[in-house]
């Protein structure tokens, strides 16, 4: 990945790609709640019923009292009371899912490898800026099965169809495991659903979009939703068709999604079905 580009996912998406996040047990993710929080902020309010006496701004408070009551009989009430706001940070269970189907290098196109890219870079902007959150990796093709972060440039494309109900299926398994409130996928894919796994047989079809197929794929992107479990897909492949089917999974989970060509993240379309806003980045 250039260097712009992962300037780009480091400086610019941070905020996009993680979204709002709840409020949780601390760690390293800012959020909007402030109040009784992890980290102090210069902003000050008055005392309210619940506030811990360390967030106290003792000089501001002093100072509110003699200007309210004067400095030959200095006293301190409840109303002279300021103290220092907090904000809190949270933490995020992640599972990164990461299409290894046949059509990654279709056409003489090689798209495994900008993904392989954009996942080294999430996976590094996770584990060394979010050290608190967890991130769980996993492939799918046929099947899906977990990857440890350093066998991620080792990864090979398949003589695979594209399972990606399977995928969401082991990714919602394994974030189920996870303890925190904040839970994501990441997806990175060509975005061409095209097999099934019925029992011990396989249902596939390579071409167009089958419904069948599709509505699975749309039926867990909803299930996702209602377990509020947003889901990032990162788009590499710019056929209208395959853009048009992740919108509606996007739309349908609420999640985000980013289409980014070949040459990797430098500019790339966000849309954001949670604020309601679509824009291009340069």
């Amino acid at each position: 990945m250039t260097g712009k580009a992962e300037q780009t996912i480091r400086k610019r998406s941070l905020e996009e790609i993680f979204g709002k996040l709840k409020k949780s047990k601390p760690g390293n993710h800012r959020t909007p709640q402030t109040g009784t929080g992890d980290e102090r902020t210069p902003d000050k309010r008055p005392f309210r019923f619940g506030d811990t006496p360390e967030n106290i701004s003792y000089t501001d408070s002093f100072r509110n009292a003699q200007i309210n009551h004067g400095a030959d009989d200095f006293m301190l009430t409840e109303q002279d009371l300021e103290v220092m706001e907090t904000e809190s940070k949270a933490q995020t269970a992640t599972a990164l899912m990461i299409d290894i189907s046949h059509s990654m290098i279709l056409y003489g196109e090689d798209r495994i490898t900008p993904a392989k890219k954009v996942a080294m870079a999430l996976g590094e902007l996770i584990t060394t800026k979010y050290p608190k959150d967890t991130l769980d990796i996993l492939v799918f093709g046929n099947d899906a099965w977990q990857v440890e972060m350093k066998d991620l440039p080792y990864l090979q494309v398949g003589p695979y169809h594209t399972n990606t109900v399977a995928g969401l299926e082991l990714a919602m398994d394994i974030l189920r495991r996870r303890k925190a409130q904040n839970k994501q996928i990441f997806m990175i894919t060509d975005g061409k659903p095209t097999c099934l796994k019925e029992g011990i047989r396989y249902y596939k079809n390579s071409f167009g979009l089958d419904r069948k197929i599709i509505n699975k794929t749309l039926n867990l992107a909803g299930q996702c939703r209602r377990l509020d479990i947003p889901i990032t897909t990162f788009m590499v492949a710019t056929d209208p068709y395959l853009q048009e089917f992740v919108r509606t999974f996007t739309e349908t989970n609420k999640g985000r999604a980013f289409y980014t060509s070949l040459q990797g993240l430098g500019e790339y379309l966000f849309e954001d079905y949670v604020r309601n806003r679509r824009r291009t980045v340069r």
